[in-house]
């Protein structure tokens, strides 16, 4: 079994809570629905926003669900590189898997599907 990292990012349209935990709700059930993720196989989970997204923690949508109460979690800002992607919410789960890299499923929503085109439609 290895040690795994699955992406996902997602934007959103406001900086309201109501939309930051809608955005990362959609974005990590995904990532675990196009992954077969279960808690226990998750050693950790990063979390960054960009700093115009500030209205609420997405780390709490991760945290709240069933069974993942007890899986590590972290929020932290994305550089503010000028020109970026702005209201962008990124994820980086770190999975214990027998999956190779190229099984994994990187999951890219809404605006920030210009991050990595690459991997956009790959499930």
């Amino acid at each position: 079994m290895m040690v795994r990292g699955v992406r996902g990012a997602t934007t959103v349209e406001a900086n309201t809570s109501e939309a930051i935990i809608s955005a990362t709700e959609e974005l990590v059930s995904r990532m675990i629905e196009a992954n077969h993720l279960v808690p226990d196989d998750v050693a950790s989970v990063m979390v960054t926003v960009t700093s115009d997204l500030n209205a609420d923690f997405p780390a709490r949508v991760i945290r709240g669900r069933a069974g993942w109460e007890l899986v590590p979690v972290m929020c932290a800002l994305e550089m503010p590189v000028p020109g970026s992607l702005p209201r962008c919410i990124r994820v980086l789960m770190h999975v214990n898997t027998v999956k190779s890299q190229s099984e994994i499923h990187h999951v890219y929503l809404r605006g920030a599907t210009v991050l990595r085109p690459d991997l956009v439609n790959k499930i």
